[in-house]
């Protein structure tokens, strides 16, 4: 009997996971939840666009996936149809409140002990609570997409979303470990509480059968006013009013002023020409210039085989490093390496040809932990992007626009768009996104192939996360000593990225992130 046991790997998931993707030619709708994806292809088959899908898909993910999004996020959008050129960029990206005062924030001297690598603010107050939002301006990003592109009237858009926040949130094995990882700043606050801690716990799924539903909050009575009222009534109408009303009784600084002047904003598209097509990449405040030096330095890494090569693989990790390293030095960090951001993203393309790819978030998991009680709308911590400390590029400003990590794109060939794509996941995004793309339009992959192959990840100018699925000669490949992971559903050490390709003939395959367990793909 031997004095010692070599302890083996312990895997939180033993088993193979296989991710459905989907086909069709009427159009494609992709998303964290495929619930969501089916409000939007709904509308494609009721003649609408792209736009009115991803509109509709958005509104739906404020009930099916609060903390990942919402009415009280932010975002941006890609959009481009054939002929289109260059795509344009839908920004409804966080801005700070004209009365954000960065001495509201006064440094305790530590750094963040847990997931956050920003100096500790007194009472986190720029992580969480009612000074940690910025302008929500997702419904304003949405309605300025609807108005440009879409077809079908607002209220026939809203009408799946309605629906389903009437029905509530399912309340299955996912929803308990999401509110439970959130739980304990969730307590803090009353509405926040009642709504998703029941009894002062989590949601907890029967033992057999199915789970049921609950409704958050007031958020169905919301989503029903703007869908009668028009989502301009979240600036300047009575859900305006609610909001303010119940920031300044909390002692926020979110005024009604700073939601009447809410506007989201269209720029051209960044064009990046990439292996004979044309990458669109979003403008703005976005990890688009970081995204151009990656692929600067990747020029010439050799494509190869069907399958990314060791030589790919370091070339791109390598690539990675030194573009981060001049976007910290040169822009200021878009948010802390590893802090728990939970974005989502969708794509959608219709009959037409049309595309669109949307990023949105709340940043944190579940935001700002705050659901303002009137409204049942759940706020952003998009203060958290800032910097605390004061002289930094990113530091705390009224008015100002923090860089974030977000990455719609389309791949065009000439005017014509070929393939939208996103992901979430914070600084994991770039990476995700980078891969998948290559995955499918260098190496030459089906897209369901390359939304289960193995990835790297980068989010620093130090250090490589490899899945330990990938082969040793792979990893012997990648500078310095590689933490190797699980890819798993929890802990989430990947960005969760979908896509949507457009073939010749006008078929379109999709397919969304594997490990995400709600996600999927839907063809109208």
């Amino acid at each position: 009997m031997p004095d010692s046991f070599p302890l083996p790997q312990h895997d939180t998931q033993n088993w193979s996971i296989r991710k459905p993707g989907a086909q069709g030619a009427g159009g494609m709708v992709v998303s964290q939840v495929k619930v969501a994806a089916e409000a939007g292809a709904a509308m494609l088959r009721a003649g609408g666009t792209a736009a009115d899908a991803a509109v509709a898909t958005a509104f739906a993910l404020a009930t099916l996936e609060p903390w990942n999004s919402g009415l009280g996020g932010i975002g941006f959008a890609q959009v481009m149809k054939p002929g289109m050129s260059p795509a344009e960029t839908v920004d409804f990206g966080p801005v700070a409140p004209a009365g954000l005062d960065a001495s509201a924030f006064p440094l305790t001297g530590r750094m963040k002990q847990d997931l956050f690598a920003w100096p500790e603010v007194e009472g986190d107050r720029n992580i969480h609570g009612p000074l940690s939002f910025v302008i929500p301006s997702a419904v304003a990003g949405y309605a300025l997409l609807h108005e440009r592109h879409g077809r079908l009237p607002i209220r026939e858009v809203l009408a799946p979303a309605v629906a389903l926040a009437k029905r509530g949130l399912p309340a299955d094995w996912y929803t308990t470990l999401k509110v439970a990882s959130s739980a304990s700043v969730l307590r803090l606050y009353p509405e926040s509480a009642r709504i998703y801690l029941p009894n002062g716990l989590p949601p907890v799924a029967p033992y057999q059968g199915s789970p049921g539903f609950f409704t958050l909050g007031n958020l169905p009575a919301t989503l029903e006013r703007l869908q009668h009222a028009g989502l301009r009534d979240f600036y300047e109408g009575e859900i305006a009013a609610q909001i303010a009303a119940d920031v300044k009784a909390m002692g926020g600084i979110l005024s009604a002023a700073d939601l009447a002047n809410c506007r989201a904003r269209v720029l051209p598209a960044k064009p990046v020409p990439w292996r004979g097509r044309t990458l669109m990449l979003s403008n703005g405040l976005t990890a688009a210039p970081t995204m151009t030096r990656v692929l600067e330095l990747m020029a010439d890494a050799p494509i190869d085989g069907a399958t990314p090569s060791a030589e790919w693989y370091g070339r791109l990790a390598r690539a990675m490093q030194a573009a981060y390293a001049e976007r910290l030095a040169g822009l200021g960090d878009a948010e802390p390496k590893g802090a728990e951001t939970c974005t989502t993203h969708l794509t959608a393309c219709d009959k037409d040809g049309m595309m669109v790819a949307m990023t949105t978030t709340l940043l944190s998991s579940m935001g700002s932990r705050v659901v303002l009680p009137t409204s049942g709308v759940l706020m952003n911590n998009g203060v958290m992007w800032f910097d605390p400390q004061p002289g930094t590029p990113n530091a705390i400003a009224p008015g100002k626009r923090p860089l974030t990590n977000m990455s719609p794109i389309i791949l065009a060939a000439g005017d014509q768009p070929e393939i939208a794509a996103g992901a979430s996941g914070g600084r994991r995004i770039m990476a995700a996104v980078l891969q998948l793309l290559s995955f499918v339009a260098e190496f030459g992959m089906e897209p369901e192939a390359a939304a289960h192959h193995p990835r790297i990840d980068v989010s620093g100018p130090d250090g490589v996360t490899a899945d330990r699925r990938l082969p040793p000669k792979v990893l012997a490949a990648l500078p310095g000593e590689p933490e190797l992971v699980e890819h798993s559903v929890m802990p989430l050490n990947f960005a969760c990225p979908n896509l949507i390709r457009r073939g010749p003939g006008g078929t379109l395959t999709g397919i969304s992130d594997a490990m995400s367990p709600w996600s999927g793909a839907v063809a109208a």
